[in-house]
């Protein structure tokens, strides 16, 4: 049957498209679903609508996937668990916990599926890429913790320790002192000269 495509389906084609199929194909499931119409005469004459709609679908789609992956980067969830004196868990942390978590912070679902990542089994900080489609791959920020313990105990603490520091600037220009810079008898300064034993009178 030669239909025409009113929505993108894959292995298919996009809105627009006029394909070949299976019969069962198209009466089962393309069809009843809205995504296509037979390709007579009268709907192919509306070719230029469908892909003008789907760009536009396209469009507001990808605006609100960029808004969603800001959000996104910004996130940080914490589990508490229980876990061995190695840190192992008693269980795990789940994708549809995570899913849970992030629609709970966000107010708006986010499908399971997208979350990259096996069940977290280990305390710490982790790294769970949110694949929304396309480049699309934000991180969100995932702390699982003892219970009692502070999350954010896990974070990374940057080491400020050593700026700002004119004790350690001075430490450096002492310590950089080239073998070749002059030494003070080069620069006009008098220096002992060192006695040989036969000069020395008893």
């Amino acid at each position: 049957m030669k239909i025409l495509l009113k929505d993108d389906v894959d292995t298919l084609g996009i809105a627009g498209d006029i394909v070949d199929v299976a019969d069962g194909y198209a009466r089962n499931y393309l069809l009843p679903q809205g995504l296509a119409v037979r390709a007579t005469p009268g709907q192919i004459k509306q070719v230029d609508v469908i892909r003008a709609q789907s760009r536009l679908k396209h469009q507001r789609i990808a605006a609100e996937m960029a808004a969603l992956t800001e959000k996104l980067e910004g996130t940080l969830l914490t589990f508490e668990a229980t876990a061995s004196e190695r840190g192992r868990l008693y269980g795990s942390v789940t994708q549809d916990q995570i899913a849970e978590a992030l629609a709970a912070e966000l107010g708006e679902p986010i499908d399971r599926r997208k979350i990259d990542t096996d069940p977290l089994r280990q305390l710490g900080l982790h790294a769970i890429p949110i694949r929304l489609g396309g480049e699309l791959t934000p991180k969100v920020s995932v702390i699982v913790h003892r219970e009692g313990e502070d999350p954010e105990s896990y974070l990374p603490v940057p080491d400020e320790a050593a700026e700002d520091d004119p004790a350690s600037e001075a430490e450096v220009e002492q310590v950089g002192v080239d073998a070749d810079e002059e030494t003070p008898a080069e620069e006009g300064i008098s220096v002992p000269p060192v006695l040989d034993s036969s000069d020395i009178q008893t």
